[in-house]
């Protein structure tokens, strides 16, 4: 096969449209930029809006297929919501800073914490998630995702102080509802019972209701499964029905003592 005949079958297979991979960079930029102008002290807010909206238009330009909704006006709405989700942010890391006994300063926990990280981006790409705008929410918690190793979908629905500890495999669905002053540890899942593409638009991710702790490695299915409030889920339990209100849950280790034989 010659070379002529390689780009011709290429190109013939390559169908996508719209994959144009300057939106991925473009938006790893546009995020760090955005959250280094809402915690950064040298970093000036009054120019950093203005780039920010210059490089939002360029997201526009580059992910805005659809005709009908105006994604030029979304920044207008986008910036509005800014200091309500720093003031959010903020509470997210006093609430790390109260509850980990490791933690020695704030500073740290905004700059040195994955779990806190994840949570801004999180918050930041669910503002844009609830305009409609497409791909660029997710980008953006896919970028936090490979740094962090948390993966929380923008369209959960998360309250206020929220504390992820050690970070690390955490896995947050789509349609999952978590009140306020929840404790997740690594490697907890709320998920769903079943992948079916016909349930897009179903709740299939669990509610937490407030004051939950979730310890390491737990793992909560099902949108029709609610914890409920001042519950604690222990390391290590499967859950797929609702647990009620000051309840603990705990994964009992099954022991086996090996008999040894006099030989």
């Amino acid at each position: 096969m010659d070379k002529e005949s390689i780009i011709a079958q290429l190109k013939h297979h390559k169908k996508q449209p719209y994959l144009d991979y300057r939106i991925k960079s473009k938006t790893e930029a546009f995020t760090d930029t955005l959250f280094y102008t809402l915690f950064d002290i040298n970093t000036p807010v009054e120019v950093n809006l203005d780039t920010l909206e210059e490089n939002f238009k360029e997201l526009v330009d580059l992910a805005c297929w659809s005709t009908v909704k105006p994604c030029s006006k979304i920044w207008e709405r986008y910036v509005m919501q800014l200091p309500a989700v720093l003031e959010k942010l903020n509470l997210d890391a006093e609430a790390i800073l109260n509850c980990d006994p490791a933690s020695l300063s704030i500073e740290e926990v905004y700059m040195a914490y994955p779990g806190f990280y994840a949570i801004a981006i999180y918050r930041l790409a669910h503002e844009l998630y609830k305009e409609g705008f497409p791909l660029i929410p997710r980008l953006m918690t896919e970028y936090a995702h490979r740094q962090t190793g948390v993966d929380i979908n923008p369209g959960a629905q998360i309250g206020r102080s929220f504390f992820i500890d050690h970070a690390t495999g955490v896995v947050i669905g789509e349609t999952a509802v978590i009140k306020d002053h929840v404790k997740v540890y690594q490697g907890v899942t709320l998920g769903a019972l079943y992948v079916d593409k016909s349930l897009h638009q179903v709740k299939r991710h669990p509610t937490i209701e407030t004051n939950v702790t979730i310890y390491a490695n737990a793992t909560i299915l099902g949108g029709e499964t609610v914890i409920g409030e001042n519950s604690v889920i222990g390391g290590n339990a499967w859950i797929t029905a609702s647990v009620p209100a000051n309840s603990t849950v705990f994964h009992t280790p099954e022991i086996k003592i090996k008999t040894v034989s006099n030989a």
